[in-house]
């Protein structure tokens, strides 16, 4: 039997559970993108390429190598601000090509900064600036590779509450270990969300196949993901067709020749259907918030869950403005997009009111 501590409160935005209504949704009620940035690609672009991802200095990791359940290695990059004695864990997956050096993570160790929150993002295989020794890479429903992440943190870090949350690719993966294990999971973490994910994957990968979506976003993702598929097929030759690779001008194509394969697909169409969170959300049993959009670019807003498709633990919040994980907001002076930090805050506090007061109200037996 393990003990939470009862000491630690959060610096600020914590609503206390006395305080608190159901469901609690501020990018639902008072979200509203700047004028300045009208639609879903203007916030998307930007939250991603300019806007202010941090208040006070940058965030400094702490980089640990972690050997795989299979023999391979992942990279662990862990916070280094002060943080309190008993004060949570939030774990942040990312999201498709993404790190601890994306704008989503830069603004959430902001937030955890301000806080006192310790922070870690666990990287997919490949994705920490060096390529990953197994001939695998990483998924959107590799719910697996989540179980054993989350349960070393649980087993490293048993006198915190723990809360994790995934952006996009990684908030899929992380709602589908939710879905697949249930009450199983109670002692791991206290609470998770998901932040712009295509839970719907047919969905969203059919909506970044077309137009301009193809044009700019499948181009970014390809110009990463191709090079390093085909350093993997100098790892392992043989492993895949890599000509064909080579002329995959979308991700149907590409998962159709690389991602399906290699782990344990027939192809595009049967990875994105086992893979989606979507089916499993009836069955999560920890709270969960899911957060998306209704202008993501990547997301079609008709492929959403709604209401009667989830479970009483599952809030969703969809909120008209946002983009794919942009939510940007303006400066106080200018009124001009300044900067990400609403949705970390949000999603923050949001996180810390249900797992905080979930784990220190009654003993958690892990």
């Amino acid at each position: 039997m393990i003990r939470t501590p009862t000491t630690w409160h959060a610096r600020d935005n914590r609503v206390a559970p006395h305080e608190r209504t159901h469901p609690v949704a501020p990018l639902d009620d008072r979200y509203r993108a700047p004028r300045w940035l009208p639609g879903g690609n203007a916030q998307t672009l930007w939250s991603a390429v300019l806007a202010r991802r941090h208040i006070g200095p940058p965030p400094h990791w702490r980089r640990e190598r972690w050997t795989t359940p299979d023999g391979d290695f992942i990279d662990v990059d862990w916070t280094t601000h002060p943080v309190k004695e008993g004060a949570p864990l939030l774990v942040l997956f990312h999201g498709l090509e993404g790190s601890s050096s994306s704008q989503y993570a830069v603004a959430f160790a902001d937030w955890a900064a301000r806080q006192g929150v310790l922070m870690a993002v666990p990287h997919f295989r490949g994705c920490s600036g060096e390529l990953n020794l197994a001939p695998r890479a990483y998924h959107s429903g590799d719910h697996q590779e989540i179980d054993w992440i989350l349960r070393r943190f649980a087993d490293m870090q048993p006198e915190r509450p723990r809360m994790a949350a995934g952006v996009s690719l990684g908030g899929n993966a992380l709602m589908r270990w939710a879905g697949e294990h249930g009450a199983a999971i109670q002692g791991v973490v206290g609470a998770i969300a998901s932040v712009c994910s295509p839970l719907d994957l047919a969905a969203g990968g059919h909506a970044i196949g077309r137009g301009f979506n193809r044009l700019v976003y499948t181009r970014v993702f390809l110009n990463t993901m191709v090079p390093k598929a085909l350093r993997k097929l100098q790892q392992h030759p043989g492993l895949f067709d890599g000509e064909a690779l080579r002329r995959a001008r979308d991700l149907y194509e590409f998962d159709n020749l690389f991602t399906a394969p290699l782990h344990g697909f027939r192809n595009t169409d049967d990875y994105w259907r086992r893979a989606s969170a979507k089916p499993c959300l009836s069955a999560i049993r920890v709270p969960a918030l899911a957060l998306n959009a209704l202008n993501d670019p990547f997301v079609p807003a008709a492929s959403l869950p709604c209401a009667r498709e989830v479970g009483p633990c599952v809030t969703l919040w969809q909120p008209a403005h946002g983009g794919h994980v942009g939510f940007p907001a303006s400066l106080p002076r200018w009124r001009l997009p300044g900067h990400v930090l609403t949705m970390p805050e949000a999603v923050g506090a949001w996180l810390l009111s249900h797992a905080v007061s979930k784990e220190t109200a009654q003993p958690q037996e892990v």
